[in-house]
Formats: C-alpha cells, sequence, structure tokens
C-alpha cells in the first residue's frame, strides 16, 4: 500500500499558544449552498466543544462581517450565532447551511476594500482562528487574510468539485447522486414521448459534474464545459442513438457553461431573439428540433442538484472535515485547507486555491469526438477519476 502524503507541520499562521486561555472559533459558509455543510459545522462545534473552546458562526458569509458595527450589540447579534453543543443537534441531516450564505469578497465591496473591517471585527469579537467553508471566491479570500497574518483554516464545498488543490469537495457526491437519479427518472418521459432528452446541469468552469453524472447514467452524450461542442458533429451523433434505440429516443447531458461552435450554432446565433438569453440547453434543444431531430424534452436540474439533505458520502466528508479543521487547530496549525488527496485526509497550504484552476483531465477521461467519458483504464486512479 503506497504511504498516504505526507502534510509536514507548518509554521506559517501559527497561532499564537493560548491553551492557558480557552479558545474561540469564527465559522462561516460562503457562495452557493451544498449537501453537508450543516454536518461540517456540526463536526466543528461539537469537536470544539469538546476541548472547552466556543464558537461563533457568521451568518451569509463574508458579508455577515461586513455588516457587524463592533460597537453595535443588535448589529453582532443580527450577525453571529453562537453554536454550542445543543444549537448543533440533528444537523446533520439537514441540507444547505443554517449560518445562510453570499457570494461575497470584502475585498471588492461596496466603498473599496473592506478587509481591515473584517479584520477589526475579528479581532473586537476576540476570534482566535476563523474556519471558512467555500468554494473558490470564499476561500481565495481566506488566503488573503492568511498572508495578512490571521488564523485561518479552509475546508472546500462546491458541488463543481473544481477548488484546486484537494480532490474532493463537500457537495460533490450529492449533485452527482442527484443528478443520475433525475436523469433516469427522465427516462420514462423521453422514451414515451419518443423524444431527445437534454439535460443541463450546473457547472460554468468545469464539467466533472456532468462527466461523471453522464456517464454514471450512461447517457448517449455528454457535453463539458472544457470542450466546445461542434453542434454539426453532436446533432448527427444524437439524431443515430435515437435511431437505433429501439426504444427511439436518446439522452444528452450538458455542462451549463458549454460553449457551441459550428454551422448549427451560428445559425441559432443569426435567428436570434429577445429571449436568447437562455442556457446553452435551450440552445442546444432548439438547434435539435430546427434540424429536424423530432422533439425534445429539456431539463434544466439548476438548484435541484444542492438541494435536500446530504448523501452518505456527503455528510460523512463533512463531519471529518469539520473535526480535521479542529485538530489543526489544536495543533496550532493554521493557513490550511483541509483536502482529501488520493482518499487520504490532508491538508495543503491555504494559498493552494490560488495555484491554478482545476478541471476535467479532458485527454485522458474524454473523447472529444464521440462527446463521452472516455475510461480506458482505472488502476491506479482515485475514486473520482483525478
Amino acid at each position: 500500500m503506497p504511504a498516504p502524503p505526507s502534510t509536514p507541520p507548518t509554521t506559517s499562521g501559527m497561532v499564537p499558544t493560548k491553551q492557558e486561555k480557552m479558545m474561540r472559533l469564527g465559522i462561516l459558509t460562503g457562495g452557493g449552498d451544498v449537501p453537508g455543510l450543516n454536518p461540517c459545522i456540526r463536526a466543528v462545534a461539537l469537536s470544539a466543544d469538546d476541548r472547552g473552546w466556543d464558537v461563533v458562526g457568521f451568518r451569509r458569509g463574508w458579508q455577515g462581517l461586513l455588516d457587524i458595527d463592533p460597537d453595535d450589540p443588535a448589529s453582532i447579534a443580527a450577525n453571529t450565532v453562537a453554536l454550542g453543543r445543543e444549537r448543533v443537534r440533528g444537523l446533520d441531516r439537514l441540507g444547505g447551511t443554517i449560518l445562510h450564505t453570499s457570494r461575497c469578497d470584502p475585498r471588492t465591496a461596496k466603498g473599496g476594500d473592506r478587509t481591515p473591517h473584517v479584520m477589526h471585527v475579528l479581532e473586537r469579537l476576540g476570534i482566535d482562528v476563523m474556519i471558512t467553508l467555500g468554494g473558490d471566491g470564499t476561500l481565495r479570500f481566506s488566503a488573503h487574510l492568511d498572508s495578512l497574518g490571521v488564523p485561518v483554516i479552509s475546508i472546500p464545498k462546491t458541488m463543481d468539485n473544481d477548488v484546486n488543490g484537494t480532490d474532493y469537495c463537500i457537495g460533490f457526491s450529492t449533485a452527482v447522486t442527484r443528478s443520475v437519479a433525475a436523469i433516469n427518472a427522465l427516462r420514462t418521459t423521453t422514451e414515451s414521448h419518443e423524444r431527445i432528452a437534454v439535460v443541463e446541469l450546473f457547472g460554468r468552469r468545469s464539467g466533472e459534474t456532468a462527466l461523471l453524472a453522464g456517464f454514471l447514467a450512461q447517457v448517449d452524450r455528454t457535453v463539458i464545459a472544457e470542450v466546445p461542442a461542434d453542434l454539426d458533429a453532436l446533432l448527427p451523433l444524437l439524431a443515430r442513438d435515437k435511431a437505433t434505440n429501439p426504444a427511439n429516443y436518446a439522452v444528452l447531458v450538458v455542462s451549463e457553461g458549454a460553449s457551441l461552435v459550428g454551422g448549427a450554432a451560428a445559425d441559432l446565433s443569426s435567428s436570434a431573439t429577445a429571449r436568447d438569453d437562455v442556457g446553452v440547453g435551450h440552445r442546444i434543444a432548439r438547434a435539435i428540433e430546427t434540424a429536424g431531430g423530432g422533439g425534445t424534452v429539456l431539463q434544466e436540474l439548476a438548484y435541484l442538484m444542492r438541494a435536500g439533505e446530504p448523501d452518505a458520502l456527503d455528510r460523512m466528508v463533512g463531519l471529518a472535515f469539520g473535526a480535521l479543521a479542529v485538530q489543526l487547530i489544536e495543533r496550532r496549525e493554521t493557513g490550511r485547507m483541509v483536502t482529501l488527496t488520493s482518499g487520504n485526509y490532508c491538508h495543503v497550504p491555504a494559498n493552494s486555491v490560488l495555484q491554478g484552476a482545476k478541471h476535467v483531465d479532458v485527454d485522458r477521461l474524454y473523447d472529444r469526438d464521440q462527446y463521452r467519458a472516455r475510461l480506458k483504464s482505472v488502476e491506479g486512479m482515485p475514486m473520482f477519476l483525478y
């Protein structure tokens, strides 16, 4: 068995020795909600309580800190919540986030860079370490705070699974599970009406969710965000899939961030109407019908992918990430992001999120010509392929 990746202790961002006094942790969730956030919040609160520490939840992500006036008790009460043992009872069974969320980067807030205000609030409220649950945007600001000497622990979450530095983000498994179930459920209607189903999934920059959901649901074709779809090639493939299926239907999965090329795509653009601000799924469905491919069943799964309670994997990862965050703080190791790497719970520098963008390994995992997942060999690959 290969040894787990080594994660040597860091001195950067180290928390001052405060074992003689009670620690006070802050926690927030930012960006889009995903199932698994509440189990993570619960794990942080219980792990901290076991050590006699306090946990303060900040509402609505970084926006909550911007809305706090440390000299105004009412604003503090409106934007924070004490996360004691009783407050987090049963959270592991709930989707979403009890702390609510927002898409806010204090560096680009109204009135200019408000990073100094965030740091002032944390100091005045006596927060020793901030634990931040978020995607690329939320965790980039966490890395910024770390560079300024603020102790932080980052926890990656996004159903697109596109945070650089970790193989897995909270919310991804549930999103794929929801998508596969919905795609397979749509088969009954699509077959009954002998149509082509076009299922659009979230994924602006990364097509991993669409790639895996399409593969696991064994759909006919999958279009991902990383590879422009040539409609002149894709539409005949779908027509052939439908014609060669004894039930006379076909299924296409597409990432919301996919782009279209080819003559058929140009024809769509030239016949644009006032309603052509619709998504890529709508455009492909219209192209299929315009090309004489028959009727379509168009479904944007959208928020249903991130709604409801977490599946078993996201519940487990949320609980484990939360516990690991507190363990790192106990060891006085901050400026870290907890990760899953090759199946092992690990941690990397918080600024790893700044070091690149995570995308599907197209050459290894995708057939550009056939618009399908390509898995020639899985030996040695991690559970989620990369």
